[in-house]
């Protein structure tokens, strides 16, 4: 009878363990998401030395709500697909746009928004969305990027003769446009109007005719738990009130 009680014992033990396990270890695992550090407004530091961004506080919302945890980890951006294989963070959520290439690598969520991608200039510069596609005008563009590869296959690759200066971020890139380094510069519409708002006196003069895109978060092909995780959690977050507060308060235009 007692070894009877026992088994029944341990049993219920492990039955006990099962039901929690998903939720009490869940809240033990850490995921590194893998951000720009200097792509307002989706991720950014903030002056403090904090990420910040519309990705970073959905995710930790998602984090809290999908019961793991989460840091933010500043990556450079051209290196950011090779550094989720490795295993040096865990995901991606940090304003990326979906293409077949990248779809080859990584294994992308539902898509949460879209990019626009359009040229810049100094406000009171009189350049045109074609003039810029003339000989010896400088464009800039952030290397590692959809706009950058886009550019290039699409552009001077067909014949097109401006010039192309590749920096590590897109506000690097409009820098250099206020300072007169380069003509214009390729950016999403979202960026832009983030730059805007600021007050730096730039203004969009149109789109050079890349497609428009979607961004979604991306996670290693083998991470389908992950993945599912993710996907839950976009459309729980994107369900209440404070999605429509989080896009107002970082400025991302619909």
């Amino acid at each position: 009878m007692l070894k009877k009680r026992f088994w029944i014992g341990w049993l219920v033990f492990v039955f006990l363990m099962a039901g929690l396990g998903n939720s009490a270890f869940a809240q033990d695992k850490v995921y590194i998401n893998g951000i720009d550090a200097n792509y307002p407004p989706f991720s950014f530091i903030d002056k403090n030395g904090n990420p910040d961004g519309l990705d970073v506080k959905a995710v930790d919302w998602i984090a809290e709500e999908m019961g793991f945890k989460v840091k933010h980890q500043p990556t450079e951006w051209d290196a950011i697909i090779p550094s989720l294989k490795n295993k040096k963070i865990d995901m991606i959520a940090s304003g990326m746009t979906v293409t077949e290439e990248r779809k080859k690598e990584v294994n992308f969520s539902i898509p949460y928004n879209e990019t626009i991608m359009v040229l810049v200039t100094k406000k009171d510069a009189a350049l045109t969305v074609e003039k810029a596609k003339t000989k010896d005008v400088k464009w800039g563009v952030q290397r590692g990027t959809t706009e950058a590869k886009w550019i290039e296959e699409n552009m001077l690759q067909k014949g097109f003769q401006f010039k192309l200066q590749h920096y590590d971020s897109a506000p690097l890139a409009v820098e250099d446009v206020i300072n007169g380094r380069v003509d214009c510069a390729a950016v999403s519409t979202t960026t832009a109007n983030e730059i805007i708002d600021k007050g730096i006196p730039i203004k969009i003069i149109g789109k050079y005719g890349q497609p428009d895109d979607v961004v979604a978060y991306a996670v290693r092909k083998e991470d389908t738990q992950l993945l599912n995780i993710l996907d839950e959690g976009l459309k729980r977050l994107m369900a209440t009130p404070l999605w429509k507060e989080l896009n107002e308060k970082y400025g991302v235009k619909k």
